[in-house]
């Protein structure tokens, strides 16, 4: 086997994922809770919704990070910080590399995030308006800059030889992220990469998809005739990746080959999709994957459940693939929109989906809008022999990203 391309340098495969989801922490239970259909929507007690007629999110109610950070206190961290640190620690665990090995390497470390730590910045902003500038608490205010849910895995894992980046593209920032650690793996500037993305509900985020009129009254049914719109959701998703070269020598557990990845950026419109950008971001995608259309076997679409989301992301994916695309789900309607760690968490999907041979579902679903034209793969999970998949990202101001996973490589 040839694990170098000169054209395209080394090939990267992912050993080891991190989750922190709504349905499920570890690999193992968001696996489980993925092939369940499993819903992870609930009322929100992270904020005070008083005011607002409908409040429901995806949020984790689970979580604890004192059961995962071995490092870091987690009161130094804030909350979206705590769930990227647990989730690189996870996905190092996952990875089976022994520490003296991850010490060693040449590391980049890159997080996405729509909010950072907003959560934080809400109740800093709060209490100044409720009580004077002279209140403002000191830990809050070391916590909210977003340098830290980068920072703060470095911080978790000891990392020395390493290069750490924060990626705000809001909801395609994920995606982003893992595309930046490819690029540093594939053309030998790292070794090693955690990236992915992290977001946790807070409140000015809620608030501005409920004045646009956007959040769902009680689930989110993406492509589904009677969608009503997103629900807001929270968590982390961090994809350990290293060259191809190093897994095999060291008999590592590949989940994934990561093929290669397509950005644009529109700017048309601050909220609106543009469908000709999505066209174009999938055909750079599998351009740079060397995939055709033809080879992929399932699309893990943005799918936010919004009338305009659904409809625009449903013409481009046809417009490239024609009018018989893949099967084409939303794990949205599992876990809401988690943001910036919403196309890493779909990635890890992915990948799982790759590994254990099926394609997950997208739930709450009763009829698809003939407009959509999608085998959206409603409510129960598919068996799949699956070789190729695409995970899109699209973000407000035009941001789209898409990222193109193959099944894992084997040693000649």
């Amino acid at each position: 086997m040839t694990t170098v391309d000169p054209a395209r340098g080394r090939r990267v495969v992912l050993t080891g994922l991190g989750l922190v989801s709504a349905i499920g922490i570890g690999v193992d239970a968001f696996a489980s809770g993925l092939r369940a259909g499993a819903s992870g929507v609930k009322p929100i007690t992270a904020f005070d919704t008083a005011g607002f007629e409908y409040a429901n999110a995806g949020e984790i109610t689970d979580f604890d990070p004192a059961e995962h950070l071995r490092t870091v206190r987690p009161e130094d961290l804030g909350r979206a910080s705590q769930f990227s640190a647990a989730a690189a620690r996870m996905a190092f665990e996952d990875s089976g590399l022994d520490r003296e090995r991850l010490l060693a390497a040449r590391t980049v470390v890159a997080v996405g995030t729509t909010d950072g730590e907003t959560r934080d910045l809400d109740a800093l902003v709060g209490r100044q308006i409720a009580e004077g500038p002279e209140q403002v608490d000191p830990v809050l205010a070391r916590r909210v800059g977003n340098e830290q849910l980068s920072a703060g895995i470095v911080r978790e894992l000891g990392l020395v030889d390493v290069e750490a980046a924060t990626v705000p593209t809001a909801c395609a920032a994920g995606n982003y992220a893992v595309g930046y650690g490819y690029d540093a793996i594939r053309l030998g500037d790292a070794d090693l990469a955690l990236c992915g993305g992290a977001d946790a509900l807070c409140r000015k985020t809620f608030a501005g998809f409920y004045r646009l009129g956007t959040i769902a009254p009680e689930v989110c049914r993406p492509f589904d005739v009677n969608r009503q719109g997103i629900l807001t959701g929270e968590g982390a998703g961090i994809l350990l990746m290293e060259s191809l070269d190093s897994a095999l020598a060291r008999g590592a557990r590949i989940y994934a080959e990561v093929l290669g990845y397509g950005l644009t950026c529109d700017a048309q419109h601050p909220v609106a999709p543009d469908e000709d950008s999505i066209a174009r971001c999938i055909r750079i995608a599998q351009r740079n994957a060397g995939v055709t259309p033809d080879q992929v076997d399932f699309i893990s679409a943005h799918g936010t459940g919004t009338k305009a989301n659904d409809i625009t992301e449903s013409r481009a994916i046809r417009r490239v693939f024609g009018e018989r695309p893949p099967a084409t789900v939303s794990i949205k309607s599992m876990i809401g929109h988690s943001m910036g760690a919403a196309s890493a968490i779909a990635a890890a999907a992915c990948a799982i989906a790759l590994t254990e041979r099926f394609i997950p579902p997208t739930i709450n679903h009763v009829e698809t809008d003939p407009e959509i034209g999608l085998d959206v793969v409603p409510n129960v999970a598919r068996p799949a022999d699956l070789r190729v998949v695409q995970n899109n990202a699209l973000a407000f101001g035009g941001n789209n990203a898409v990222l193109l996973l193959g099944a894992a490589p084997t040693a000649a």
